[in-house]
């Protein structure tokens, strides 16, 4: 086993220890069974939101793990901190990412980012080509329209709104930097590449405004009455999905 130092200075340090934490505690507990924990998301390649952010991990197992195993995964960083635990997402495949839920984008992110916490060995699967990303991110295109359904009934945000709130209006910028690079970035570079990139009619004002509240870990109220321009945003990312 290699242990890995920690990530620059900046990086959120209770966060990481959870991380950190939870890695060692099933490497203990699964002996030989894991081929190595990573840190992904932003935590891996920046950007990361004290209010906003997932702690996304990435477990690779000699072979496919079980729901129990799951569980006692999760149990045990609860056992790290019981604050951060809900917030930790674990993403996990087998040797030859056959099994597991690892949606292709973040494979990508895992061999572009993946940041090492404890590993045997470095696995690569193979690079998932732009036409599987691109599906996959249909299927994600129709769940935030149905997001923009639910925000535009909604007379107020309620405490548990904020976060995918905040996600739908951010998601054109990471939508369609994955959409024409295969790839995935922090919130920051997707913002930084529609800026760049003059996307016709999209309201990259909003997306900027957004953004910085993400920055600023602040409330969306401010944004809330900005949710009628969503079902824009949708029009303008169809409208280049459908052209490519």
């Amino acid at each position: 086993m290699r242990a890995h130092n920690r990530p620059d200075t900046g990086t959120p340090a209770n966060e990481v220890a959870l991380a950190e934490a939870s890695a060692f505690a099933w490497w203990s507990d699964f002996e030989g069974r894991l081929i190595g924990v990573y840190r992904l998301g932003s935590l891996a390649h920046g950007g990361f939101s004290r209010r906003y952010s997932d702690i996304d991990v990435a477990v690779i197992a000699v072979e496919p793990l079980v729901s129990a195993e799951l569980d006692r995964m999760r149990e045990l960083a609860t056992d790290a901190s019981s604050e951060l635990a809900g917030r930790l997402s674990i993403f996990w495949a087998d040797r030859f990412f056959r099994a597991g839920r690892f949606p292709p984008l973040d494979r990508v992110d895992y061999l572009d980012h993946g940041a090492a916490i404890v590993e045997r060995e470095r696995v690569r699967p193979e690079r998932p080509p732009l036409l599987e990303i691109r599906q996959s991110l249909r299927g994600a295109v129709e769940r935030w329209s149905q997001q923009i359904r639910y925000y535009s009934e909604l007379p107020a945000l309620g405490a548990s709104d904020h976060k995918p709130y905040l996600r739908s209006l951010l998601y054109p910028a990471r939508l369609l930097y994955s959409w024409t690079t295969g790839a995935m970035a922090s919130n920051d570079h997707a913002v930084e590449f529609v800026r760049r990139h003059s996307i016709p009619d999209l309201d990259v004002d909003l997306i900027e405004r957004a953004l910085q509240c993400r920055r600023e870990n602040g409330d969306l109220d401010r944004l809330f009455p900005e949710r009628s321009k969503l079902e824009h945003q949708y029009s303008v990312c169809a409208t280049v999905i459908s052209r490519s």
